[in-house]
């Protein structure tokens, strides 16, 4: 079945240098979002060491604090982001998560960095939904997906870069440091967000129908209710996302564990200037995984977004049908990847499923603006977000951690391997319920 016809213009319409602007920004704060979220994952290396941690206590930290009051906060939130500036309340939570991210490099136990993770979670809690609805305001219905796309680069671009600048601040001074110095760059460039973006007019690009007044929560959820696709693509895509922020969170760990001296010698290419005295492996496994979330996320990414706008023309089951592909996909490159005894190998193989794990962003978050009316954009994208985080972050590392736990009687430090080998089914899930979603997509579009 064809799509609608894209809307009509206006006088008001962005200029295609304002819209470059706006999302060139909302990358930035979203790479912000990102490292500040990830960077924990290469930290908490030494961080296990010197708080004595265990794995099941750094799924607890890094995911189930974050997500308590990231994914439930982002509902009352969002409903604001419907009725208020959008702007104001990105710029508030970019401030509040950099500031408790450099408290995170303060905590001297347990409990005290759980608390504060909940913190950055709280600040977070409003940096994503009002970006998915300025997204839908700033771009035409037939360039959102790839919109949504170049946003998501700030998912890739923030990993890698906390990952990386992670280990090599905690090998040239310590984990607290370089907590402390990406909070400050945070709240340093909030800003200069501020002073550049400007709101845009709701619903610039819908037709006049379907402008009307912010929706009630109880209106939002009366909608979702008739609309199966909502729930079977974020079911979907909290399944993968299990696996994803799982991987985030492990992986690091898993190099480190697995292959400990021998990452140094497979990146012995390194120019000197990267490689700071006493240098070790976790600098080594940050640029490892550093490398492949950058190149494999972004290509991935982008990828996504261009086939689901190319593919929607004919069908909007293409929103739905590119991800659960790509999530099949990913099955048989983890077990290779996983399995392998050589790094450089791992590392070729690593790059495809980290490509295909995150093509459903563009796709899926383009599926979510046109399936509800542009009143409740914002809060059916943080009740999205809720079921998504709630699910990924909060038991996504945890269950890793945990079935790595019970593993280690059994395979030692290789526990992480199978662990992580056992997650892969969360991409199963993930593939069947977004193909599901592809025969329901259409019949749930808005067309006001």
């Amino acid at each position: 079945m064809t799509t609608a016809e894209p809307a009509a213009r206006e006088p008001d319409e962005p200029s295609s240098a304002t819209r470059a602007w706006v999302l060139f920004m909302l990358v930035v704060v979203y790479t912000f979002n990102f490292l500040d979220r990830q960077i924990i994952g290469i930290l908490s290396i030494p961080i296990q060491a010197e708080l004595g941690l265990s794995d099941t206590q750094l799924g607890l930290m890094r995911g189930l604090s974050f997500a308590l009051f990231y994914s439930t906060l982002g509902v009352p939130i969002a409903m604001l982001a419907d009725r208020t500036s959008r702007v104001r309340i990105m710029t508030i939570a970019l401030t509040v998560w950099s500031a408790m991210t450099a408290v995170c490099g303060l905590a001297t136990n347990f409990w005290q960095m759980f608390l504060s993770r909940m913190m950055v979670g709280v600040g977070e809690a409003g940096g994503v939904a009002p970006a998915y609805s300025l997204i839908a305001d700033y771009f035409p219905p037939e360039q959102r997906a790839r919109a949504m796309a170049v946003y998501s680069f700030g998912i890739p671009v923030g990993s890698a870069v906390g990952i990386i600048f992670g280990g090599v601040i905690a090998t040239v001074m310590d984990w607290r440091a370089a907590f402390i110095a990406v909070g400050i760059l945070g709240v340093l460039f909030a800003p200069l967000f501020w002073v550049t973006v400007k709101e845009p007019r709701r619903g610039c690009y819908d037709p006049p129908a379907a402008r009307t007044a912010p929706a009630p929560i109880r209106e939002v959820l009366s909608v979702l209710v008739r609309k199966p696709s909502f729930w079977t693509l974020s079911l979907g895509a909290a399944s993968s996302s299990m696996m994803g922020y799982g991987l985030f969170a492990w992986l690091p760990a898993f190099f480190v564990r697995s292959w400990g001296e021998g990452l140094g010698e497979a990146m012995a290419w390194l120019p000197d200037w990267a490689v700071p005295v006493g240098a070790g492996p976790l600098l080594y496994a940050g640029y490892f995984y550093g490398s492949i979330v950058l190149v494999g996320g972004v290509l991935g990414i982008w990828l996504g977004g261009q086939l689901a706008d190319r593919f929607a023309k004919a069908s909007r089951a293409a929103y739905a049908l590119v991800p659960a592909i790509a999530f099949a996909l990913t099955i048989p490159f983890f077990v290779v990847g996983v399995l392998s005894q050589s790094v450089l190998v791992s590392w070729l193989v690593f790059l495809v499923p980290t490509a295909l794990g995150l093509a459903w962003l563009g796709p899926v978050l383009a599926a979510f603006q046109g399936i509800v009316p542009p009143n409740m954009r914002a809060t059916a994208s943080a009740i999205f977000l809720l079921i998504n985080n709630l699910i990924g972050i909060g038991l996504g590392d945890l269950l890793l951690g945990a079935m790595s736990d019970g593993l280690s009687a059994q395979f030692g430090a290789e526990s992480l391997r199978y662990s992580i080998l056992a997650g892969t089914s969360f991409y199963v899930i993930a593939a069947v319920l977004l193909f599901v979603s592809s025969r329901l997509i259409d019949r749930d579009w808005e067309r006001a």
